[in-house]
């Protein structure tokens, strides 16, 4: 279980008991404690952003079947926490802005339903994905929908820069898409394109959640762009984690298929690795990237593993990972001494220790 998955949005001491024994029996004392003190933080906010996201009107239709089965098989809820706790920084949430974290959770929704139909998903958090239940048309229309819900609410804030900054990152998003789109299934094992992709794709959108709440909170400028590097780094962390878990992680766990990434055409960052140190796997690369997604070969996915393993390729994408959310930790330098700076530290150090 991960850790930031069990900060859920629920006011209960089963939280809390939850937290500590998965940091305890990871030898993490220190973190448990600070999860704990994260956890009391957010909880109320958390609980008012999940309320909010549980409300979204349904209905019969397929599209919002499909919409609200991924809404309800809830994820780590990470980004609306982000949001929540850079606006601790200052003033907090309002009324008004309290939507910014209902609609990054949205829009991240969203891609994922988007993101399922053009992998083939099917599993989505450990469940069957919403397109094996509702078909592709209706994730693509619900992805669609919940988009437009999420700029709603943003425009509903009335804070114009915001949904502007909203606008311009779900941009960059797409166009990260499209990079990756482009190389789906080639060889490529440049770090450049795949920094733009993990950029792009997964980063901006933690960096959105960071400005988004800093707004609600009324920080200023220089603020600002301090917890928006925060969240580049902290977004680039956390994708970093995503592809070493999907070697070395456990499946049952991680709630997608192994080799899940390798079987969609995507080069990641262990695999980048393994083939820089050890150009001979690239004939292997090229035998399991031409295989049918639901055939991966046991000799050559043997030969890949170990491979990850010699080159020390999974250990460098850890290492990155901590890196990365060191870095995340040290955007936050000039900020004043508080309670949510310090929930933010935990954040990325829980991080790069998660499970799933």
């Amino acid at each position: 279980m991960s850790l930031i998955a069990a900060v859920r949005a629920e006011p209960s001491s089963d939280v809390l008991t939850s937290l500590q024994a998965i940091c305890d029996s990871q030898g993490l004392g220190d973190l448990s404690a600070h999860l704990a003190d994260l956890a009391d933080l957010v909880k109320w906010d958390m609980s008012a952003l999940e309320e909010a996201i549980q409300k979204l009107p349904t209905g019969e239709s397929v599209v919002h079947q499909s919409a609200h089965h991924l809404l309800e098989i809830a994820g780590k809820r990470l980004r609306p926490m982000c949001v929540v706790l850079a606006s601790r920084l200052g003033n907090g949430l309002d009324d008004s802005t309290r939507d910014f974290g209902v609609a990054v959770e949205l829009v991240h929704c969203a891609t994922l339903l988007h993101d399922d139909v053009i992998d083939l998903g099917e599993q989505r958090r450990g469940k069957p994905a919403a397109r094996t239940l509702y078909g592709n048309a209706a994730s693509i229309f619900a992805g669609d929908w919940l988009l437009v819900d999420a700029l709603r609410r943003v425009r509903a804030a009335e804070m114009p820069d915001v949904l502007v900054r909203l606008l311009d990152i779900i941009d960059e998003m797409i166009f990260a898409e499209a990079i990756q789109l482009e190389n789906r299934g080639r060889i490529d094992a440049r770090l450049q394109t795949y920094m733009q992709v993990v950029e792009g794709k997964t980063a901006a959108l933690f960096r959105w959640a960071m400005l988004a709440g800093a707004r609600a909170g009324g920080l200023p400028k220089d603020a600002c762009v301090a917890l928006e590097d925060y969240g580049l780094h902290l977004g680039v962390a956390f994708q970093l984690i995503d592809d070493y878990l999907d070697y070395a992680g456990d499946g049952s766990t991680i709630g997608k298929a192994p080799f899940a990434d390798l079987r969609e055409g995507k080069m990641t960052h262990p695999l980048i690795v393994a083939l820089e140190r050890d150009p001979s796997l690239r004939p292997v690369l090229e035998e399991l990237v031409a295989n049918p997604a639901d055939d991966i070969a046991e000799r050559p996915r043997m030969r890949l593993l170990e491979a990850l393993q010699q080159t020390g390729a999974l250990e460098a994408t850890r290492e990155l990972a901590v890196s990365r959310a060191g870095a995340a930790c040290e955007a936050l330098a000039g900020l004043p001494d508080s309670r949510a700076r310090d929930a933010l530290f935990t954040v990325a150090r829980a991080t790069v220790h998660r499970e799933s």
